[in-house]
């Protein structure tokens, strides 16, 4: 990934040379740009998006230097929009999460810089690492706030803004801005929020949460499309909001990035002696993962050559590290977040990809199961719904329901025992994530359903 950082600039300074070569002034939308005068009609054939590109905003609370979902299926679909001759502009937060601090080398109200290629406008946010809402819901109205600000004067004129939630709230302020810069308002839904909240017990049925399920549903209303990351959350959506019209902006993998090839012997000898086999769970140290379904796993099995490995920070994780000590868990390592180049190597270092969700979870489908199978790893899924309906498809694992610690212990100890079947699994994941999962492919319908509408 390159960063490169810009000095301020002003708004007619955030022009993009777009692919297609299209140059314009920097306050004409796309309707002007392809003229819609009897003169012009007259001269030539009118022009389609596709032919002179649009201006595309980003409006999203995590971007990369950050790792994640977000952050990679969204840096994704900006790298492709520009390929395909389009501008992309892109307002995030100050990077800080997961750490709940803002990262070396930012800070303050405004910041300016070009992540490969692309304009990337930071704004201030107040962060933390807690993982209650009032701190959370303070961190984020921060952030709703401060990108209101700067992207009223600084973003240039748009076409369409795409909104990410969660958090919730950003659509506040995506539906501002898309009035303010005469822009179609794309709000797309990678969580279904607040229902996802109410299902992990951070929001109860008190006025919080109706004022939740307003604000969700005033989004969802007012865009011109609501994008959706998984079946269950389009379907979700189809049947509460008729009205509503959502497109299919599905999550993915770059399975060039995430490869068996890249397998190491620097990355296994990172994760353990060459002896064990290596169970990684890569990922949020957070509520929704119930990582303490491991720690009970790996208490059952100690005495198996198997080690599990849980890669990453989050809210929780200094309460699994105490848990971990109090157990007396031998067979269990904690590392901290690794940079976003050295992933791909980590994953296809291991023998097994463990991936819990504390209970089902209505749409989610957590990424690290796409990478997991890129990366030809047979994989232990703890979860129910749309992700266990992947994994059992691709015949590429175990599923194990939320809460049944002793099945997951006992789908660990198959596989350790196993090394055919573990070879079976990983070559059934690498060939479904090649076929069904690709990210690019997945950028390219969305992008075509932008430029067709």
């Amino acid at each position: 990934m390159r960063i490169r950082r810009l000095p301020n600039a002003s708004p007619r300074s955030l022009r993009l040379a777009a692919a297609a070569g299209a140059c314009t002034r920097a306050t004409t939308s796309f309707e002007e740009r392809t003229g819609t005068g009897w003169g012009w009609a007259l001269i030539r054939p009118a022009l389609t998006v596709a032919d002179l590109g649009m201006r595309v905003g980003i409006l999203t609370q995590y971007y990369e230097p950050e790792m994640g979902a977000v952050p990679a299926r969204l840096g994704e679909l900006a790298t492709r929009l520009t390929e395909r001759g389009h501008e992309v502009v892109v307002v995030s937060a100050m990077p800080n999460y997961p750490r709940g601090e803002v990262y070396p080398g930012y800070g303050g109200l405004f910041a300016h810089e070009e992540i490969d290629g692309t304009v990337v406008l930071r704004t201030w946010i107040w962060p933390t690492l807690s993982a209650s809402v009032i701190p959370r819901t303070v961190s984020y109205l921060s952030f709703v706030a401060s990108s209101l600000l700067i992207g009223s004067v600084r973003l240039p004129r748009l076409d369409v803004l795409i909104t990410e939630s969660p958090p919730l709230p950003l659509g506040i302020t995506g539906f501002l801005l898309s009035r303010l810069k005469r822009a179609r308002f794309v709000f797309n839904v990678s969580d279904l929020w607040p229902e996802s909240a109410v299902v992990l017990g951070v929001l109860g049925d008190g006025f919080a949460t109706k004022l939740a399920y307003k604000l969700e549903r005033f989004c969802y209303r007012r865009a011109w499309r609501v994008s959706c990351q998984s079946r269950e959350i389009r379907a979700s959506i189809d049947r509460r909001f008729t009205n509503v019209h959502t497109l299919a902006f599905f999550n993915g993998v770059d399975t060039r990035r995430f490869s068996p090839v890249h397998r190491s012997d620097a990355a296994r000898q990172q994760l353990g002696r060459s002896a064990e086999l290596i169970a990684l769970y890569a990922g949020l140290h957070g509520i929704a993962q119930g990582l303490d379904q491991l720690l009970a796993a790996a208490e059952t099995i100690s005495d198996e050559n198997l080690r599990f490995v849980l890669v990453g920070d989050g809210p929780e994780k200094a309460a699994l590290l105490e848990q971990a000590r109090v157990r007396g868990l031998r067979n269990v390592t904690f590392l901290p977040p690794q940079p976003k180049a050295a992933m791909p190597a980590l994953l296809a270092a291991a023998d097994i990809a463990v991936i819990s969700l504390k209970t089902h979870i209505p749409g989610a489908v957590p990424s690290k199961l796409y990478e997991a199978m890129a990366s030809g790893l047979p994989v232990v899924l703890v979860a129910e719904g749309e992700a266990a309906e992947i994994l059992e498809s691709a015949g590429a694992g175990f599923v194990v329901k939320p809460g049944d610690t002793d099945g997951l212990a006992d789908a660990l100890t198959r596989l350790a025992r196993s090394p055919d079947e573990r070879t079976r699994l990983g070559a059934a994941s690498r060939t479904a994530a090649v076929e069904r999962y690709d990210r690019r492919p997945l950028c390219d319908a969305f992008i075509d359903a932008l430029e067709s509408a």
